[in-house]
């Protein structure tokens, strides 16, 4: 059985890891007769994204998901951390660490499912939106009151830069 998660301590956070699917969206997937994918993002979600960037934080992507509209959104937002298509998350990560040789203890990652939550389980916040699959909440350590794709990434990105004096 699992511990019960401590209290986030939103004070240390210098990093933000989010997942796209069920986070920056809500998880909604229209698929086109030809073949393209198309998902919907948060604009206050995307505001929050660049100023967390314009401020100095890090902010990075992970996710199962490979899709081109998905990077250009992204990119649109200063976004240059972004790893998409990926099958183990853990690994990507360790990697990301050690490329910029952080601390798991300086990073919020935001999930939604199953594949984030041996990750989540590595960072000083386990951060997910309120919609998150039951056994995502049960491991965070912050909940946000918003939904994914609903404004969950403005809403962790905004209380952390807020406790900082940086929003």
């Amino acid at each position: 059985m699992d511990a019960t998660p401590v209290p986030a301590d939103l004070s240390v956070i210098k990093v933000f890891i989010f997942d796209v699917d069920g986070v920056l969206t809500d998880g909604t997937l229209l698929a086109f007769n030809s073949g393209e994918q198309a998902r919907a993002f948060h604009i206050r979600d995307g505001y929050a994204v660049r100023h967390a960037l314009r401020k100095g934080y890090r902010v990075a992507i992970i996710s199962g998901r490979e899709e081109e509209g998905v990077r250009k959104r992204l990119e649109s937002l200063d976004v240059r951390d972004i790893y998409l298509g990926v099958d183990d998350k853990m690994k990507i990560f360790n990697s990301y660490l050690n490329t910029y040789h952080l601390e798991p203890t300086s990073i919020a990652y935001m999930g939604d499912d199953m594949p984030d939550i041996e990750v989540m389980r590595r960072c000083a916040v386990a951060a997910c939106p309120a919609d998150a699959a039951a056994d995502v909440r049960a491991i965070s350590n912050y909940t946000a009151a918003l939904p994914g794709g609903h404004g969950a990434v403005r809403e962790l990105i905004e209380t952390v830069m807020k406790l900082h004096g940086t929003w």
